[in-house]
Formats: structure tokens, C-alpha cells, sequence
């Protein structure tokens, strides 16, 4: 099954290994060197250009996304 999160993005809801909201984590030391080293290592791929609210750890890559991590975690259990 894919899982629309955002823009013209849908993953392999298999490839998902966590959703998480981008302010309830951010201030985690932990969770901004997992994204900076993503980063570096070309594992982010931002959906879109408006405000991000939540970002998606998938096998591959960490996709920053507007859609909110409570509307794909309902969309996963779907």
C-alpha cells in the first residue's frame, strides 16, 4: 500500500520506519544531528516549500513534509 505525504509524493507504507512532528522534536539534540547528517548525506527530500509540520523516516530517505503527522498516521492505518 503507498501513503500520500504531501505534494506529489507517496511512499511504500513498509518503507516507513517513523513519523514525527517537526516541533514536538525539534528541540531534541538527537533528532536535529539524525537530520543535519540526513542532510549531508543527501537523505532529505523536502515535499514542499510551506511551512514544514512534519518529517517522515523512511528506509531510503527523511521526507519533510507539510502534512501534519497525525493526518499520515491516520492515512497509515487506512
Amino acid at each position: 500500500m503507498f501513503v500520500h505525504i504531501g505534494g506529489e509524493v507517496s511512499v511504500f507504507a513498509d518503507d516507513i520506519l517513523g513519523v514525527f512532528d517537526i516541533e514536538g522534536t525539534s528541540a531534541s539534540r538527537i533528532t536535529a544531528e539524525f537530520l543535519s547528517k540526513s542532510q549531508k548525506q543527501g537523505r532529505i527530500y523536502s515535499v514542499t516549500n510551506e511551512m514544514p509540520k512534519a518529517f517522515v523516516v523512511c528506509t531510503d530517505y527523511t521526507y519533510i513534509t507539510n502534512v501534519s503527522y497525525l493526518t499520515i498516521n491516520k492515512r497509515l492505518k487506512n
